[in-house]
């Protein structure tokens, strides 16, 4: 039996603490910040052209990043955010195909909408309650949650709007969506691993 979880999380919703949670629980890999360094790779640029690209809207920084220096100082062609974005899917797909895996983010629900036996989640909550949230899981103060807020849902919605023409808030794409607000965490991830184990193909 092979498991694949997406897990979809806007900002304060704990997909970072749930996501490993839940792969721990189902012995799968867990893929999420591993990502950007494997395109860079594949891509033969620095991981920090990854990280300003991944799941970040292309019209925002491709007009930035098209041309950037290397390190001996010339200025050579940058591959543009939409491969950045091909090169992700390659990536979930070939996870995906592995099995025992749960991705977090990068779409993975969209990319993987018609993987047999793909279990897909998504972490959500009301704004202020994923605000108090954030501030107890990362140890910050309200006005910078606000921020983290701000920047990273909009960043996660542009990038799913811009690739895929759909809203990743959208529950027709989840099999689950969870206000992991008002369910705690570790509740949240007992539902989701039971909801793998049933949803799994034999």
């Amino acid at each position: 039996m092979s498991t694949v979880v997406t897990i979809s999380a806007s900002y304060g919703a704990g997909g970072s603490w749930i996501g490993p949670e839940v792969a721990e629980r189902l012995g799968c890999r867990f893929v999420d910040r591993a990502i950007p360094v494997q395109v860079a790779e594949r891509l033969d640029v620095p991981v920090e052209h990854a990280h300003v690209h991944d799941e970040a809207a292309a019209p925002r920084f491709t007009r930035l990043l098209a041309r950037l220096p290397n390190t001996s100082g010339m200025v050579v062609p940058k591959p543009t955010t939409d491969a950045f974005c091909r090169e992700t899917e390659r990536l979930l797909i070939e996870a995906a195909d592995v099995g025992d895996v749960v991705v977090l983010g990068r779409a993975g629900a969209i990319v993987l909408r018609d993987r047999p036996g793909a279990l897909h989640v998504r972490l959500d909550g009301p704004g202020e309650a994923r605000v108090f949230q954030a501030m107890r899981v990362e140890d910050i103060d309200k006005d910078e949650a606000r921020r983290r807020q701000r920047s990273s849902d909009r960043a996660r919605i542009d990038y799913v709007k811009h690739f895929y023409r759909a809203d990743a808030r959208d529950p027709r794409h989840y099999h689950m969506v969870l206000d992991s607000t008002a369910v705690a965490m570790p509740t949240c991830v007992d539902l989701i691993v039971t909801a793998a184990r049933a949803h799994a193909p034999a």
